[in-house]
């Protein structure tokens, strides 16, 4: 430890007492908002797989009505 007078304790002073509660305080408002960056992420990667599934769905549709129309249109062999 440093040196204290005869008579006194060491003790903390105030700015700096302020300035460890604001670090605290602001480390905690960063460990919320990555928190909830990452909920956002989780939900962003979620709808993006519905998004695909939807143009993957469609897609299909569209293929699957072009053949029926084709196999309507070509002569029955037989």
């Amino acid at each position: 430890m440093g040196e204290h007078r005869y008579g006194f304790e060491p003790f903390d002073c105030a700015p700096a007492l302020r300035l460890e509660a604001h670090e605290r305080v602001a480390k905690l408002q960063m460990d919320g908002l990555n928190r909830r960056l990452d909920k956002i992420e989780e939900m962003i990667e979620r709808l993006e797989r519905r998004l695909w599934l939807t143009v993957y769905g469609v897609i299909g549709t569209i293929l699957a009505t072009a053949f029926q129309s084709l196999v309507a249109a070509s002569p029955v062999l037989g």
